[in-house]
């Protein structure tokens, strides 16, 4: 049991860990609705609250644009990915064939490489196939990224699935893609949900390839769209402000449109080995 002096001591901890982290957000927030004649690079509480400046980022900006290469990318990644990991989960999970923790383990490889380390070869790579400048080349490139970590934790997930609803599934003739499609995916739900998530958030977030493979102002995904437009308001804070909050918005509402699954998948069997 823990006691009620233990008990306040660790609401006062977490307090002052989520203040840490709230108030930078709080100064954002309340830059964004300064008006741009006061606005500054310090934290000011706005006399007035204006909501012009979103209207004038995003006009300016040319975010529409930007939300939506930024969206097609994440989603085709997300679909992709998880696609793929839910295949290679199961088949490593359950399957027994010669190599097959050899090629799990070569697979976990690419969770230790960074992509500064082969963003110079594979941009030659896909210049040479003409895939630069198109979505292909931010898609194809972030779904092989994130796929180490999606087929480790699918992987995880239908391991920890009790061996009787296999067996029984088995003893129903069940073939192995109905029982992939019909048991185990279903009740993989929360998983799923928090690693597309996870991976959504990766993909949305990713600034380096965007900006070695895109040059059509266009197909610019949001992060590229921010730096490119913090490049030409670099002291103009309510508008900078502004458009950090349009950018990190689609992120933040999907994470409360999906916490309760996020925090299922978290806490469930789906990281037990």
């Amino acid at each position: 049991m823990i006691s009620r002096r233990e008990r306040a001591l660790n609401y006062a901890i977490l307090t002052v860990f989520a203040a840490l982290a709230l108030v930078p957000l709080l100064g954002v927030v309340a830059s964004a609705l300064t008006p741009a004649a006061q606005s500054s690079p310090s934290f000011t509480w706005p006399d007035r609250l204006d909501l012009g400046n979103f209207a004038t980022a995003w006009k300016q900006g040319h975010f529409a644009t930007y939300l939506t290469s930024s969206l097609l990318v994440a989603v085709s990644v997300v679909v992709l990915t998880a696609t793929l990991a839910i295949l290679a989960g199961f088949s490593f999970a359950h399957f027994d064939y010669p190599g097959r923790s050899l090629l799990f383990y070569v697979t976990l490889i690419g969770l230790m490489v960074p992509p500064e380390a082969f963003v110079i070869p594979l941009y030659f790579n896909l210049r040479d196939t003409g895939l630069t400048d198109s979505y292909w080349s931010l898609i194809l490139p972030q779904t092989a990224q994130s796929l180490a970590f999606s087929v480790f934790w699918m992987r995880n997930f239908f391991r920890s699935v009790p061996a009787g609803i296999i067996e029984a599934a088995r003893l129903d003739g069940a073939s192995d893609w109905r029982l992939l499609w019909r048991i185990l995916v279903p009740t993989s739900r929360p998983a799923l949900l928090t690693m597309a998530m996870l991976v959504f958030m990766w993909t949305w977030n990713e600034f380096l390839l965007p900006l070695v493979m895109i040059t059509d102002e266009n197909k610019r995904t949001a992060p590229l769209g921010l730096a490119f437009f913090q490049s030409e308001h670099t002291t103009q804070y309510s508008l900078l402000a502004a458009a950090s909050i349009i950018v990190a918005l689609p992120v933040v509402a999907l994470y409360v449109f999906l916490q309760r699954h996020f925090i299922s998948g978290m806490l469930s069997g789906a990281v037990k080995g």
